[in-house]
């Protein structure tokens, strides 16, 4: 027996599926699929969650100046007229920021392998580009599920059969966070 499912697929497509579908788990927290997706869709899961307790709090903060343009009250950009040309006025700030230790940096590079990059979109306005947000869901793994797990030696996910499809009778399960 090998050490994973072929699923019918190609390794290009299997990789893409899986990818795909570990993505979305780690995204909602729980999504619907076939038994033997979900097998696999768990062991990547449970990898990545497992590198994310490991490091959660490998970084350290630190201080640093940013130039940071000044706005309005109507949060538009200030500018000055300077030479003839106009031009943006800005500021110096202290940010504090996380900068990762190289273990960490390189878990967030793993995990940057496997997941998709997911965008989202307000429900008031579903069409329009502008208002989509880049979703950060390595910064998600560290920060919200990362701190649930840390007493916990393994077993993050939870597979629950739900019964067969009826198209072609294949086992439905829930796979979820725990």
């Amino acid at each position: 027996m090998g050490k994973y499912r072929k699923l019918g697929r190609t390794s290009s497509q299997r990789k893409a599926l899986l990818r795909n579908q570990v993505t979305a788990l780690i995204y909602r927290g729980k999504i619907v699929t076939t038994e033997m997706k979900a097998k696999e869709i768990r062991k990547i899961a449970e990898g990545l969650i497992a590198m994310a307790v490991r490091e959660k709090d490998n970084y350290e903060e630190v201080t640093i100046k940013a130039k940071v343009a000044r706005k309005d009250k109507d949060g538009k950009r200030v500018k000055e007229v300077v030479d003839g040309k106009k031009v943006t006025v800005y500021d110096e700030v202290d940010k504090t920021i996380k900068k990762d230790k190289p273990s960490r940096l390189h878990a967030r590079r793993e995990m940057l392998k496997v997941l998709y990059p997911v965008k989202e979109v307000p429900q008031e306005a579903a069409g329009r580009k502008r208002n989509t947000k880049q979703v950060d869901l390595v910064a998600k793994l560290f920060d919200e599920i990362a701190p649930k797990y840390t007493g916990r030696n393994g077993g993050y996910t939870r597979i629950i059969k739900i019964g067969q499809r009826k198209g072609d009778a294949a086992m439905e399960v829930v796979i979820e966070l725990v």
